[in-house]
């Protein structure tokens, strides 16, 4: 029996005929460009769908609903870009606009989300974590950027206490302890263009505000109660209406460039004073809890 083997063009064996050679083993042919198998570039595999090969793809569906909600509350993020650009041109009454237009974005984007159930319906994305860094933008970040340059506090005490507002704010922003189980918050909640609107509405003395900034500041850190109006239950009938007040009167405050009639900027102080100091009097008198029946 034979065992020659003929020889091709190129020094490669000649396979007989009628006998089949897997590719690896007898080489390929050259397609028009003149490259081989093992230069042609790779391609997905036929009837491999594209959102296979997404690392999104994970059994967890997105529904437009619930996703739109997301994309308003980042809407607050154009809204505190259009607030510091305000700032940056020294227009504080549009700065303010722009944050009382964020600030009613915040107050609804809540219960929206809620009511479609993002954290089940667009579970890719964290609501919690987008509402604290719109928070942080629109109550730390731009109100400490304008009182640089509000001129509430001179140079370089501006600077200073602007560096204060946002190092202190972030820490507070970062802390796993700030929600009490009463809904309250658990020290100062760093909304910061509350005390800037009060100062450029009173124009206190330079040491006035530089203590102001310092006491709210330090009291972040603290575990004294402040209230959130709405989802504190306990004194809401009251509160509330107060906090609403406030929104008036400071919209008022605004529109007539930070000097309103005299009963306005009284009413402004009594307010914001009620707002701050009403969780540290819940927490000095707690609620009586009902008697447990008896056995």
């Amino acid at each position: 029996m034979r065992e020659a083997a003929a020889v091709g063009k190129g020094g490669r064996a000649a396979v007989p005929a009628g006998v089949s050679v897997p590719r690896s083993a007898a080489g390929s042919r050259p397609d028009a460009r003149g490259r081989r198998a093992a230069d042609r570039p790779l391609r997905r595999p036929t009837g491999v769908p594209l959102v296979a090969l997404s690392p999104y793809s994970g059994g967890m569906k997105t529904k437009p609903l619930a996703f739109s909600v997301h994309l308003f509350t980042a809407s607050g993020a154009a809204l505190a870009l259009m607030a510091l650009v305000a700032a940056g041109a020294g227009d504080w009454r549009l700065m303010f606009g722009w944050l009382g237009i964020a600030l009613i974005v915040d107050g609804i984007d809540g219960p929206l989300a809620r009511r479609v159930d993002t954290k089940r319906n667009a579970a890719n994305w964290d609501g919690v974590i987008l509402d604290l860094v719109i928070d942080y933008l629109t109550y730390v970040f731009i109100p400490a950027y304008a009182l640089i340059y509000s001129g509430i506090v001179p140079s370089p005490w501006g600077s200073i206490s602007a560096l204060f507002i946002a190092l202190t704010g972030a820490m507070y922003f970062a802390d796993v302890r700030m929600k009490a189980e009463d809904n309250c918050f658990v020290g100062f909640p760093a909304v910061w263009q509350m005390p800037l609107l009060v100062f450029l509405t009173f124009d206190p003395p330079p040491w006035v505000t530089l203590g102001s900034i310092l006491l709210l500041g330090l009291g972040q850190f603290t575990w004294l109660k402040f209230i959130h109006p709405v989802r504190t239950a306990r004194w809401r009938s009251v509160n509330l209406p107060i906090c609403l007040i406030w929104v008036v009167l400071a919209g008022w405050s605004v529109a007539e460039h930070f000097n309103p009639p005299h009963l306005v900027k009284l009413a402004l102080g009594v307010t914001s004073v009620w707002l701050i100091v009403v969780g540290m009097v819940m927490q000095a008198f707690p609620a009586k809890r009902a008697a447990r029946s008896a056995p």
